[in-house]
């Protein structure tokens, strides 16, 4: 990042983009629930990350985490602008459609109705609980690195974990319920 910044080095530019671009966009998937919207966001963050490349401080912290910090930003702003918009979830069809990765025994357990339900749970969080629960369990990040890039002290990263996880499963309870009683728009939890 340093040479991106201090001697505008398209190829390291490129480097960066390609080596972060996949973790940058699933990172988007989790918090916005659906594939063209975190694409989308995805690729606002490397122009913004080009544009702003001379506010990186190596004194200040880590490049991974001014990065992760800048896409979660992208994301709380497109949040923000869809409940502005009024737009509802998306549906689970295109969620499972946007799952990365060819691994077809990983496809298959993110596009079971389990894993339908948990994205629909994780979508209806709010944002600083989805943000510490995608980035530990989605993204494999330690609480100490969390905080730092929430830039919060790593106590309320831990307790938004222990909120937030709590919140999930009150959700996932409640879509669990609707989905055996028919409302819930998928068939899982029904015995046939």
């Amino acid at each position: 990042m340093e040479r991106v910044a201090s001697e505008d080095d398209a190829q390291a530019f490129t480097f960066l983009v390609h080596r972060w671009r996949g973790a940058i966009e699933r990172l988007c998937m989790r918090m916005l629930g659906d594939a063209t919207g975190a694409q989308d966001a995805a690729q606002d963050v490397f122009l913004r990350l080009y544009i702003r490349r001379s506010d990186f401080d190596p004194e200040r912290g880590r490049f991974s985490s001014f990065l992760w910090r800048m896409a979660l930003n992208r994301c709380y702003d497109e949040l923000r602008r869809r409940r502005a918009n009024g737009e509802h979830e998306k549906r689970a069809l295109e969620l499972m459609q946007a799952v990365p990765g060819r691994d077809p025994t990983l496809k298959a357990v993110m596009c079971s109705e389990e894993g339908v339900l948990v994205r629909r749970a994780l979508s209806g969080l709010p944002e600083h609980y989805r943000a510490v629960l995608v980035l530990r369990h989605y993204q494999g990040m330690k609480f100490r690195e969390i905080a730092e890039i929430l830039e919060v002290p790593e106590g309320t990263v831990c307790s938004r974990m222990a909120e937030g996880l709590h919140l999930l499963a009150l959700e996932l309870s409640t879509l669990r319920e609707h989905a055996r009683d028919g409302e819930g728009g998928t068939d899982a939890g029904k015995r046939v």
